[in-house]
Order: structure tokens, then sequence, then C-alpha cells
């Protein structure tokens, strides 16, 4: 599979989290303890709306704060499935994973932010899910390739704040139990 791919079904996978939210749980508590379900959900349609614009070529500057504030409205569930069918779209041009986007952090291939997007929706998944109380089982090659990918920038994304503290596992743990704890988290 390409990281167009596994972006895209990263995506499909939160989305099916995200319909599997109840109308009461719009407030409930998630691992991300700045935001309940709804700011969670509010986050990963900002991410992916703002996909095909950086894959469009536009600067952060060009898209200017449009994208920033409340974006779910009345009805997140649409508001996600929109944002969704936007990014897999633009993510899904045959050459979207050979162009430059205009990030913060500097111009970028386009696959590795695709790479940090599909993350952000992998572990963000889970904590929807642990929001909800719905199967928060991270598929297993998910788990692998992103704690591979993610472990050796350990120390680097700490200091950027992207991790939560160190969370000591035990050298047998599964890799979705290590993948966690790398980010902070507790099963």
């Amino acid at each position: 599979m390409t990281i167009q791919g596994d972006f895209a079904r990263s995506v499909r996978q939160f989305g099916e989290k995200v319909h599997a939210v109840g109308d009461d749980q719009w407030s409930a508590d998630t691992p991300c303890t700045a935001w309940d379900v709804r700011a969670l959900v509010n986050h990963l349609v900002s991410e992916a709306l703002w996909v095909k614009p950086l894959l469009d070529g536009r600067t952060i500057a060009e898209v200017g704060d449009r994208l920033d504030g409340d974006l779910l409205g009345d009805d997140p569930r649409a508001a996600f499935d929109r944002a969704a069918e936007e990014a897999v779209a633009a993510a899904s041009e045959p050459d979207a994973g050979n162009r430059t986007v205009h990030i913060s952090a500097g111009d970028t291939p386009a696959r590795q932010y695709l790479a940090e997007l599909f993350s952000d929706f992998v572990i963000h998944g889970w904590d929807l899910a642990r929001g909800i109380g719905a199967d928060d089982t991270i598929d297993p090659g998910y788990a692998a390739a992103l704690y591979e990918q993610m472990k050796p920038m350990e120390s680097e994304m700490r200091s950027w704040g992207v991790y939560g503290d160190a969370v000591e596992v035990a050298e047998d743990a599964d890799t979705q139990t290590k993948l966690l704890a790398l980010f902070g988290r507790v099963q």
C-alpha cells in the first residue's frame, strides 16, 4: 500500500468512529486532555480541510484563518464527511505524493506530510474510540509501521510538544501499547 492509500484508509476508519459518536457524547472527555470529543473531531476536520489547498501548492498565508474555529456547525458528522471526501480525493490524485507542500516547518515532500496526517488520524482515532467507549484497537500493521517510523524521532517530537509525557511500558508489551506510550498515552 502507498502512503496515499494508507492515508485514505486512516481517514475512513476515523470517519467510522465519528459516525459512532452518540448525540450525548460530543462533550465526552478524550485522552487528549485539552479536547473533548467535539474538539478532537474539529481538529481532524481542520487537518483534512488543509490537505487540498496544501497539495494544490497554496501556502499557509494564502489559506489564512478560514480553517480556524468551529468547523463542525450543527452537523459534525456531515462536516467530517465533506472534509474527508475532499482530503481523500486530493491525496488520491496520481501525482499528489510527488508534490511539495508549504507548511510551517518549511517546504516538505507531500509524502511526508501525508505520513504525518496518517499518524494523526490513527492516533486520534484511538483517542476518539476511547472517548466514546468504542473498540480502540489500532490496525496491527499501522501500529508497527508508525512505531518504527516515530520511535527514532522520539526526543525531537517530545521537544516540539507533539508527544505527551513519556509512559514506561514493559519491554515485551505489544506494539500498540508501545506506540501509545510513545505518544504519551496509557491504555
